[in-house]
């Protein structure tokens, strides 16, 4: 969407998708095996908005990709680096140089989470002692319903607009990756990674920020009847 607007092709693009009741199922008998109630009781959805550059609200760096792709191998190590560290590496940029990581953003009540700060270590731009911490600083703690590629990283675009438009966050990195169980079978892994950054102050879009939001609600508003209408 980033890449269609940048190109000039569009205007501006709404990037949306809904949950499945079919993993609703699926999450919830475990929930039952073990005793528990079924704590996935909602199908998440989610709506991202881009439009053109005001010079004010934070941008997606289209040179800071990272992609996962068959060659990439299904090792953990091998699958953070592709996401990670190889489009930080053409920058120059650190590990730590991210404010925040948004990678499995599910809801820790209903999975388990998993993550990997381990890397930065090997690498030499953390210490060891300093490994505790860094899911503290620069990673987040998973809200999000389990269903499908909605938790991968995506819940918290919204909220790294807040946060870097705050001053609280400079750069963030929105890691969206397939399903480790299915790429193990089919041996065809996916994913990308882009990061979020402050606006570099540049107004280039040639409109003003209010007429942004004027835009964004606008197409929200058109949005909103379409469903509304089919729905119908």
């Amino acid at each position: 969407a980033a890449a269609l607007v940048a190109s000039g092709a569009y205007h501006t693009v709404v990037v949306t998708a809904g949950g499945c009741t079919a993993k609703l199922g699926m999450n919830g008998k475990d929930h039952v095996k073990k005793g528990l109630p079924i704590m996935e009781d909602m199908v998440g959805g989610f709506a991202v908005v881009l439009t053109q550059d005001d010079g004010v609200s934070p941008e997606v760096n289209l040179e800071m990709i990272g992609r996962h792709t068959v060659g990439t191998g299904s090792a953990p190590q091998a699958v953070i680096s592709s996401l990670v560290t190889d489009p930080l590496d053409k920058f120059g940029l650190k590990i730590t140089d991210i404010d925040k990581y948004s990678p499995e953003m599910q809801n820790p009540d209903i999975t388990k989470p998993a993550g990997a700060g381990a890397l930065a270590v090997k690498r030499g731009e953390l210490q060891r002692a300093d490994l505790a911490k860094f899911p503290e600083e620069h990673g987040l703690t998973g809200w999000a319903p389990t269903q499908g590629h909605i938790p991968s990283g995506v819940p918290y675009i919204g909220f790294a607009r807040e946060d870097i438009l705050s001053g609280k966050c400079k750069r963030v990195m929105i890691i969206g990756k397939g399903s480790l169980f299915l790429g193990r079978m089919t041996n065809l892994f996916d994913g990308v990674s882009f990061v979020i950054q402050a606006n570099s102050g540049e107004e280039k879009s040639g409109v003003s920020e209010a007429e942004v939001k004027d835009m964004i609600a606008k197409t929200m508003r058109d949005f909103a009847a379409t469903l509304l209408a089919q729905a119908e």
